[in-house]
């Protein structure tokens, strides 16, 4: 077996993603990009612009939420054996602070409260430049083999 066909663990997976800038379509949709990557912790960074506006003039609400299921999955990602996969169960979002064009740059950070053979516990935050909080979530994820 070559080292192409030889699976990759979570965190092998990602690290090649970081390497070869290989990020998803849906970060490229929101301009949102992973950045940091360990094993149980995940950020992303991003800045949010007139394209993700409410009708009020803040930042949609779902541009927290992606950013925050973004940063708790791929933290979990970082915890897979090779031919493991997930899938999110359950994103519960708090909103702290709005967001707006002029936000600037946020980072979500994701981190892995507990991984069990079939379930994964994550939370995530999103912080503005001066760290204060935007929003929070906790998520529930299955974890499968593939």
């Amino acid at each position: 077996m070559s080292d192409r066909e030889t699976p990759l663990s979570g965190i092998e997976q990602l690290r090649h993603m970081l390497e070869t800038d290989a990020q998803p379509p849906i970060g490229r949709t929101f301009g949102v990009s992973l950045v940091e990557v360990e094993e149980g912790r995940a950020v992303f960074e991003g800045v949010p612009d007139e394209r993700s506006l409410n009708p009020l003039g803040t930042i949609h609400g779902g541009y927290a939420a992606t950013m925050l299921d973004s940063a708790c999955g791929i933290a979990v990602h970082s915890r897979l054996a090779a031919g493991q996969s997930y899938t999110t169960l359950e994103l519960k979002v708090a909103y702290h602070r709005a967001m707006t064009p002029g936000t600037g740059k946020v980072r979500a950070i994701g981190t892995v409260l507990s991984f069990g053979r079939r379930v994964a516990f994550a939370e995530a935050r999103i912080l503005d430049s001066q760290d204060r909080l935007i929003a929070s979530a906790t998520s529930t994820l299955l974890v499968f083999a593939q």
